[in-house]
């Protein structure tokens, strides 16, 4: 039995392709797997907060030692990363904002990616993923265009590199994309686009 961590970070609802794939792979997931669970949470219309001062402060100083306020100042942050821990798989639904990732999906990453939870840095000053090995990413994202190798976009792409290095940063690198391209041209490309997602996600419930 698997237990599945699925975000979304859409702002738009029924309008969103992110949203929209994300839940038809975890449907279709819990549909052929029902002994497995998952946790939804919804970082477009819940957003987290941004790293402040005090988050800051509390992050570095070892828990006995923290006040009520920075223990407060950290309290969501340790629950993110319980929740995050606690997972084996993980469904992220991603919209491409500026060749990047939304803010809100940005603030979720800074509260898990934490010294001591989810990584150390060694005697010799090399950084050390803390997330136990195993663990699979699926990435949804929704792009305007296309920035797969080859395309006159692809040099925009900070998307997929940054969610790649951030991730394999903490000890997960068994990553996979499905990328739902050229939203933003002509209604043919649109439905051809959309049209092999829902391939995709079929091909990665059987091999996932």
């Amino acid at each position: 039995m698997a237990h599945i961590l699925h975000i979304d970070s859409s702002p738009r609802g029924e309008r969103s392709f992110s949203r929209k794939f994300s839940n038809q792979f975890v449907t279709t997931w819990k549909n052929a797997h029902p002994q497995d669970t998952a946790t939804y949470r919804d970082l477009g219309h819940n957003p987290v907060p941004h790293v402040d001062e005090p988050w800051i402060a509390a992050s570095f100083t070892p828990p006995p030692a923290r006040t009520p306020e920075l223990a407060k100042a950290i309290e969501l942050s340790d629950t993110l990363v319980d929740e995050f821990l606690a997972a084996d798989r993980y469904v992220f639904g991603v919209p491409m904002y500026n060749f990047s990732v939304p803010s809100t999906f940005k603030a979720y990453i800074d509260q898990i990616v934490r010294v001591g939870r989810t990584f150390t840095v060694t005697e010799e000053g090399a950084f050390k993923g803390l997330v136990e090995e195993g663990k699979k990413v699926l990435i949804i994202t929704a792009r305007s265009a296309s920035f797969t190798p080859g395309s006159p976009a692809t040099a925009y792409d900070f998307q997929e590199p940054y969610l790649r290095a951030i991730f394999g940063f903490i000890g997960i690198t068994d990553l996979s994309f499905i990328h739902v391209e050229n939203l933003g041209l002509d209604d043919n490309a649109r439905e051809q686009s959309v049209a092999k997602a829902h391939e995709a996600i079929e091909k990665a419930v059987a091999s996932w």
